[in-house]
C-alpha cells in the first residue's frame, strides 16, 4: 500500500492510498459473492453461483461498486495508522483516480490546534468605576416615573405630558394633512415615523388646553409622504384635552411599597443593582477585549467541519429562542428582509466562528492553568440555579415525565452550572494575569510558603533542644546520686 500525504490550508490532509491489484480482485470476489446471497440466481443456490454468472447477472459496474466499499472499510483505517494521522472528524472520498490499480484520494480534517502564545504577558488595567449617587437618584426617578398616576391638567403642556389635538394641515387651500382627536405624546426628542413631521411634539410644549398652536413646515422632497415631498404646508393644532403625571413623594411610604422597608434601604438596594448592572457591562467590554488581545497572539486551526458544526448549533439555538417568542424562524428571516444562506453567511457563521474559538481558548486555558471546580461551589452554583428557577415559578415536582424527566432537567441544570463556574474560572484566571494580580499572588505565596517553611524548621529544632534538656533533666539526678554515694564510700576508707 502506497501512501502520500499533502497539507491543506483549511487544516486538512489530502490523503492518497494506493492498493495492489491482487486486493481489488479479492475484493470483486466478495462483493459478488453477497450479491449473490442477497439475490436468486437460476440454477445456482444462494451464494454458490460462479464469478462470472453473477457478473452476468448484475453487472460488472455494481460488482465494482460494492468492492470499493469492501476495501475502503479495510483500506482507510489502515492507512490512517501507517501515514500515523490523527482524524479530528470522518473523512471523505474525493475521488477514485484509476481501478488498475486501485488508488484513491481522502480529505481527512485534523483535530482542532491552538497555541495561546504569550497570553500570560498581556496586561490591561481593570478600571471599573462604582455608580455613584447620582445614578441612584436617575434610578428612583426611573421607578417615581412609573408608578406615577395620571390625570387630565390645565396647566401648559410639558414634556412627558400625553395630549388630543385636532390637527389641518394645508398647503394653499388643499388640505394634505388631517386627523382629529389625534393623540401626542409630548417629548423634546425627534422620533422617527412621527406625525405629521418630526419634532412636531415639541412644538406644542407650553401650549395650552382650548389653544390652536399654529406652525409651518416644508417637508423633505425624500418625505415618506409622496403629497408632501417638497411642500410647504401650515399647520394648526388645537388643543383638546391634557393628561400630566403627577409623581409620588420619593419618601418611607414609598420605599415601603416597593421593597418593604425605608427609603434608606431602597437607596442601599437600588445601589447594589446599580453597581451590579455596571459591573457586568464593564467587565463584558473588559472580557471581550482581553480575550481578543489573547486571540490576536494565538494560533488557532480548525477543518470547515468543526466550523460547519457551530452554524447548525448557532441556527438551532435561534430557532429555539425564537419558537419560545412563538415565532418561526422562516417568518423572522422574512421580518430581517433576508433569506437563509445569507442570514447564515453574515449572522449565523461569525457568532459560530466567535463562539468556536472563544470556547478553544478557553478550554486550553483551564488545561494549561490547571483549573479546577470543586464540589462545594458545583453544589453551592446548582442550588442557586434551583432556587432561581423555583423563584420564577418553576415546579419541579410537576414535570411530565416523571423521575426520568427530573433527572434530565438535573442533569442540564449540572451542566450548566459546570459550565458557568469554569467560564468564571477562566476569566477570573485571566483578569488576575492581566492586571498582575495573579504573579503578585504567586510572590506573595512563595513568601508566605518559605515564612511558614522557616516556622516549622525552628520548630523543629526547638522541638528537638527541649527533647534534649529533658534528657538531661533526667540524667542530672542519677550523677548526683553517684557523686553522694563517691564522697560516702571515700570517708569510710579514711576511717
Amino acid at each position: 500500500m502506497k501512501i502520500e500525504t499533502t497539507p491543506r490550508d483549511d487544516h486538512q490532509i489530502t490523503m492518497t492510498v494506493e492498493i495492489e491489484q491482487e486486493r481489488m480482485d479479492i475484493a470483486k470476489k466478495r462483493a459478488a459473492r453477497q450479491l449473490a446471497k442477497r439475490g436468486k440466481i437460476a440454477g445456482f443456490r444462494p451464494g454458490k453461483a460462479p464469478y462470472n454468472v453473477i457478473v452476468q447477472n448484475y453487472g460488472e459496474q455494481a460488482i465494482v461498486e460494492s468492492a470499493i466499499d469492501i476495501l475502503l472499510e479495510e483500506v482507510y483505517p489502515k492507512a490512517l495508522e501507517e501515514a500515523e494521522i490523527d482524524p479530528g472528524a470522518q473523512g471523505s472520498l474525493e475521488e477514485m483516480e484509476t481501478l488498475e490499480p486501485p488508488k484513491f484520494t481522502f480529505t481527512i480534517p485534523l483535530k482542532p490546534e491552538i497555541d495561546l502564545g504569550e497570553y500570560r504577558d498581556i496586561r490591561m488595567d481593570y478600571k471599573f468605576i462604582e455608580p455613584g449617587e447620582a445614578e441612584v437618584d436617575a434610578k428612583l426617578e426611573e421607578l417615581q416615573g412609573m408608578y406615577a398616576n395620571t390625570e387630565e391638567v390645565e396647566r401648559p403642556i410639558e414634556e412627558g405630558d400625553y395630549i388630543k389635538a385636532d390637527i389641518i394641515g394645508k398647503d394653499g387651500d388643499d388640505v394634505v394633512f388631517e386627523e382629529e382627536g389625534y393623540p401626542v405624546f409630548i417629548t423634546a426628542d425627534k422620533r422617527e415615523g412621527e406625525k405629521p413631521f418630526e419634532g412636531f411634539a415639541k412644538k406644542l410644549i407650553g401650549s395650552s388646553v382650548g389653544e390652536t398652536k399654529k406652525m409651518t413646515k416644508t417637508h423633505a422632497k425624500d418625505d415618506e409622504d409622496e403629497q408632501l415631498q417638497g411642500v410647504k404646508v401650515k399647520y394648526e393644532a388645537k388643543i383638546l384635552v391634557a393628561h400630566g403625571k403627577t409623581l409620588p413623594e420619593l419618601d418611607d411610604e414609598f420605599a415601603q411599597k416597593l421593597s418593604g422597608g425605608t427609603m434608606e434601604e431602597l437607596r442601599e438596594i437600588i445601589a447594589k443593582e446599580a453597581e451590579n448592572e455596571a459591573r457586568a457591562e464593564y467587565e463584558d467590554e473588559f472580557y471581550t477585549e482581553l480575550v481578543d488581545k489573547i486571540k490576536e497572539g494565538a494560533t488557532i486551526k480548525y477543518p470547515p467541519q468543526v466550523l460547519a458544526e457551530q452554524v447548525k448549533y448557532v441556527l438551532e439555538d435561534i430557532k429555539q429562542r425564537l419558537s419560545q417568542q412563538g415565532m418561526e424562524f422562516d417568518a423572522y428571516l422574512k421580518m430581517q428582509e433576508t433569506d437563509l444562506d445569507t442570514f447564515t453567511e453574515n449572522e449565523a457563521k461569525p457568532a459560530a466562528t466567535n463562539q468556536l474559538e472563544r470556547g478553544m481558548i478557553f478550554d486550553e486555558v483551564t488545561r494549561l492553568e490547571e483549573l479546577a471546580i470543586t464540589e462545594e461551589a458545583l453544589s453551592a452554583e446548582f442550588s442557586q440555579a434551583v432556587s432561581s428557577l423555583s423563584s420564577q415559578g418553576f415546579d419541579f415536582n410537576n414535570i411530565k415525565g416523571g423521575d426520568r424527566a427530573q433527572k434530565d432537567i438535573a442533569n442540564n441544570i449540572a451542566m450548566q452550572s459546570r459550565n458557568q463556574l469554569m467560564t468564571k474560572l477562566v476569566l477570573e484566571r485571566l483578569k488576575d494575569l492581566a492586571t498582575g494580580d495573579f504573579e503578585k499572588a504567586q510572590i506573595e505565596l512563595a513568601a508566605q510558603t518559605e515564612l511558614a517553611a522557616q516556622k516549622e524548621l525552628a520548630q523543629e529544632e526547638a522541638e528537638k533542644e527541649a527533647e534534649v534538656e529533658k534528657v538531661e533533666e533526667a540524667e542530672a539526678p542519677e550523677e548526683a546520686v553517684e557523686t553522694e554515694e563517691s564522697e560516702e564510700n571515700q570517708e569510710e576508707a579514711g576511717e
